[in-house]
């Protein structure tokens, strides 16, 4: 069984352009698959996910519905989809009672294509509603190569935005992409999951085995940042780390079907 915490895909008639767009901020990041939901379920067979918990993202006030009917649309076959707020909207607080209401499991923020710092207090009515509903919420965390510092959502901001989180956090890119030392100081310890998403040479081997010690294995998620890397590879990582075979699982499906409410 395996299960991946962080993917994305867009909408047929847009998935072209966005591929296109985020690939060229990256610096010429190549995609695994055409950005489709298609692409990611044939991906998913390709690559042995059985689960995918797809990430949308709201990156404009105009935007909000549109992203929250294809995440409630692609919901099954394998896909657990999370709704998406854009925190300047005007019914921003409105757009999470209908999330819910979707019967949508969680919420993705991205500080760096949202604009917002995660600490920031006009965040906390936004995060106390979310909390209200018990959505999961999952932040990009770290670095972002589209983007220049200063970052949105660095561990030690991340940490002051939990005063006002009751509700599952989940802090992507091993809980700060390119960030280590500042995640074993500030959220190791804390209840924030962690995702592995887009590890896989990236990350300082010896940080992530500090990290396991000091946060545990049932606070992390096993992702890949899909369509930018792939499972293989980042399974590749996982196996350096010389987990046991039920540490293995706990990080690969079981901590996440326990966090999505499903049977194990």
């Amino acid at each position: 069984m395996l299960i991946d915490f962080h993917t994305h895909c867009f909408p047929d008639a847009i998935a072209q352009r966005a591929i296109a767009k985020l690939s060229h901020a990256s610096g010429g990041l190549e995609p695994i698959y055409d950005g489709t939901l298609a692409g990611l379920k044939e991906n998913m067979r390709r690559e042995g996910v059985d689960q995918s918990v797809v990430l949308n993202i709201a990156t404009s006030a105009h935007q909000q519905s549109s992203v929250n009917r294809f995440a409630q649309a692609m919901n099954g076959d394998g896909i657990v989809a999370f709704g998406s707020v854009y925190p300047d909207a005007p019914d921003v607080l409105e757009e999470i009672d209908r999330i819910a209401d979707m019967g949508l499991k969680g919420i993705k923020l991205h500080p760096e294509y949202q604009n917002f710092y995660v600490d920031d207090p006009k965040m906390e009515p936004i995060y106390r509603r979310i909390s209200k509903h018990e959505l999961i919420v999952s932040f990009h965390a770290g670095r972002d190569d589209g983007y220049m510092p200063p970052y949105h959502c660095t561990p030690q901001r991340l940490s002051r935005a939990l005063r006002w989180l009751d509700t599952p956090v989940v802090a992507a890119h091993w809980g700060g992409r390119c960030m280590e030392e500042d995640v074993l100081k500030y959220l190791c310890g804390t209840d924030v999951y962690f995702d592995t998403a887009f590890g896989y040479g990236c990350t300082v081997h010896q940080m992530l085995l500090e990290m396991l010690s000091r946060h545990g294995v049932e606070k992390f998620l096993f992702g890949t940042d899909a369509p930018w890397h792939t499972a293989r590879c980042e399974l590749r990582l996982i196996d350096s780390l010389e987990l046991s075979s039920e540490e293995r699982e706990k990080i690969l499906f079981r901590n996440a079907q326990r966090l999505l409410g499903q049977k194990t």
